[in-house]
């Protein structure tokens, strides 16, 4: 193995963004047939779990920019699966009949990225993948 390629293999940089693009290939097959891309379907969920969720939670339960929020956001009203309701000065994001709708399709895509992955890694040492790479990603973010 040259210098390179080991530097490379060790570097949690480069291995993390390596996962992301496989497992992100991965999650755009599986939630193709719901017509969402998977971080429009995760939005769905949090909203579809937690009605009336304003973009500020939803930004911090996602991990995502308050104006990433606003524009997945903008795009499921425009496709009338989400609405706002104005509640003061806060902004609350529902799921509308149509986009509870998705909910089934959501889920057993979900279910399929989750065994597909499991299959390869194993159900425990992928679950263990998870958990790992969750706890690093909030002690790297409370760092920064």
């Amino acid at each position: 193995m040259t210098e390179a390629k080991s530097i490379l293999n060790q570097c949690l940089y480069f291995t993390a963004n390596a996962l992301s693009r496989v497992i992100t290939r991965m999650a755009e097959e599986e939630f193709r047939p719901t017509g969402l891309s998977p971080s429009h379907a995760f939005l769905m969920m949090q909203v579809i779990d937690q009605p009336g969720i304003t973009q500020k939670a939803l930004g911090a339960e996602l991990h995502l920019a308050p104006s990433t929020v606003t524009r997945f956001v903008d795009t499921l009203a425009y496709k009338g699966y989400l609405e706002r309701a104005v509640d003061g000065k806060t902004t609350r994001i529902t799921a509308t009949e149509r986009g509870c709708q998705l909910h089934p399709s959501i889920m057993t895509a979900w279910k399929s990225l989750h065994g597909r992955y499991a299959d390869v890694l194993g159900r425990a040492a992928g679950d263990t993948l998870t958990k790992e790479i969750d706890r690093a990603s909030s002690l790297l973010e409370n760092h920064l």
